[in-house]
């Protein structure tokens, strides 16, 4: 994957390769990728055929749960990633969607492996209600991993922008992924703006 740096910031090259990759997809045509990483294989499909579909994931290599999970989804998938970001020998797969419509608003569902035996969803909190982060928010987000960290970037809009036309700069914020009380949280652990 092409990446170029400045300042510390990773610039678009990375998240176009991401979401351009071999299986994504546009709306219409359909989403299929597997993914593999420690031992764990996942089969990601989406129906991609309108403003709702349906997500299946089907994990192969765990010792408890072997069936398909199966979600419906506001958007199309635009791309998936594995990896291991809190690093304790498990996977952690990361799907991208994105929402219909003008915003383009980016939404995320993941899973983490727990000790090869199950998964425990992933939550991304909104950055809508992120009253320190959304200042200028109006969609058009792209996510990516990297480096050990998950990325989500847009641009920043003013008052007065159409939803075509932002006039700010770029924000991107890095999380950590973090245990929550009841599964995994992406906590905020940097933001920058260029």
């Amino acid at each position: 994957m092409a990446m170029r740096r400045n300042h510390g910031l990773l610039l678009p090259a990375a998240f176009l390769a991401v979401l351009s990759a071999p299986g994504s997809a546009d709306a219409g045509n359909g989403f299929s990728r597997r993914l593999e990483l420690q031992g764990v294989k996942f089969d990601v499909s989406a129906t991609n055929e309108g403003s709702i579909n349906q997500l299946t994931i089907v994990p192969h290599g765990l010792h408890e749960q072997r069936g398909p999970v199966t979600v419906e989804i506001d958007g199309t998938v635009s791309g998936a990633e594995i990896a291991d970001l809190d690093a304790n020998g498990f996977p952690e797969i990361y799907i991208y969607v994105t929402s219909a419509g003008s915003g383009s608003y980016g939404s995320l569902v993941g899973y983490a492996v727990n000790n090869n035996k199950s998964m425990t969803g992933i939550h991304l909190p909104p950055i809508a209600d992120d009253a320190k982060h959304n200042s200028g928010y109006m969609g058009h987000d792209e996510f990516a991993v990297v480096e050990g960290t998950f990325v989500q970037r847009f641009p920043i809009y003013g008052t007065m922008d159409s939803n075509a036309q932002p006039s700010g700069k770029t924000r991107q914020l890095q999380y950590k992924l973090k245990a929550g009380e009841a599964g995994w949280v992406l906590r905020i652990d940097k933001a920058i703006e260029y």
